[in-house]
């Protein structure tokens, strides 16, 4: 961890210190103050709705990481390897460790249906490449009320925000995509199913109203729920014409799916 460059998993206090010493590339830096900021600063005298991210920030629980392409294989590689790294020390780190990671932003503006193909395109390629079988215990099915993305055998919850939400603030980011990774064992004791889970989505949704300005969306619900769907959460549509309509992800319990490259089997990544 805390490897030099920007394609490592990093902690907050290394993150701040790289920016400040001018280490980091222009679009790094922008990333993580623009998040930063939304974090831990209110808009319009409201704060961000969801206040475990909020102390998550102000605490500096979380982890980071930055991506230089959201299609090169090298990079995806890297990110393959962050994420391995900090299913590895996530629960030693902190209660409310998450993965946060910024893709570097597209020269061109894109379209939300680009965007959708990006974060589907990522999570396909992290699933053709998992170190471990899907878990015995989540269905391969995304049209399952018990599906939910699952790498090196950790079920998670990636959850994106971009530039097409200009309507909904608190999934807003200006620069490009970013996927925030929250494996399911953050949730213990506040899933759907307990008093303090209930409490907190109540406050939430009420949060995200004053926010954004809007209701909550129609698609965000709870794993486990019947008649939700954990898939169209991870991000949200702003036009439904632009969502797909089925989750485009495929998911085997194949394993080894593929053939790691020899490049990346010398520096110790292995299937």
């Amino acid at each position: 961890m805390n490897e030099p460059g920007v394609q490592s998993l990093l902690d907050q206090a290394t993150v701040m210190d790289r920016i400040e010493s001018g280490d980091f590339p222009d679009w790094a830096r922008d990333h993580f103050e623009t998040f930063h900021a939304s974090m831990v600063e209110d808009r319009d005298g409201e704060p961000f709705p969801c206040y475990f991210g909020i102390e998550s920030e102000r605490n500096g629980d979380a982890l980071y990481t930055f991506v230089e392409s959201t299609t090169h294989p090298d990079a995806l590689f890297a990110l393959r390897e962050n994420l391995v790294e900090y299913l590895d020390v996530f629960r030693d780190f902190s209660e409310r460790c998450s993965l946060v990671t910024f893709f570097k932003p597209p020269e061109e503006a894109l379209t939300e249906r680009e965007y959708h193909e990006q974060l589907w395109n990522i999570l396909q390629f992290l699933h053709v490449h998992d170190p471990e079988p899907w878990p015995e215990d989540i269905p391969t099915d995304p049209d399952s009320e018990y599906w939910e993305f699952s790498f090196a055998g950790e079920s998670m919850f990636p959850t994106c925000r971009a530039p097409f939400y200009e309507e909904r603030m608190s999934r807003y980011c200006p620069l490009g995509l970013e996927i925030t990774f929250q494996p399911r064992a953050l949730f213990e004791g506040i899933t759907a199913d307990t008093e303090a889970g209930q409490q907190a989505r109540q406050v939430i949704q009420r949060r995200i109203e004053s926010y954004d300005g809007v209701c909550p969306h129609a698609d965000i619900g709870d794993w486990g729920v019947d008649g939700d769907r954990e898939w169209h959460q991870y991000m949200l549509s702003a036009d439904e014409s632009q969502a797909p309509d089925e989750c485009p992800i495929h998911i085997s319990r194949e394993h080894p799916k593929v053939e790691i490259p020899e490049r990346w089997r010398k520096r110790g990544v292995s299937a």
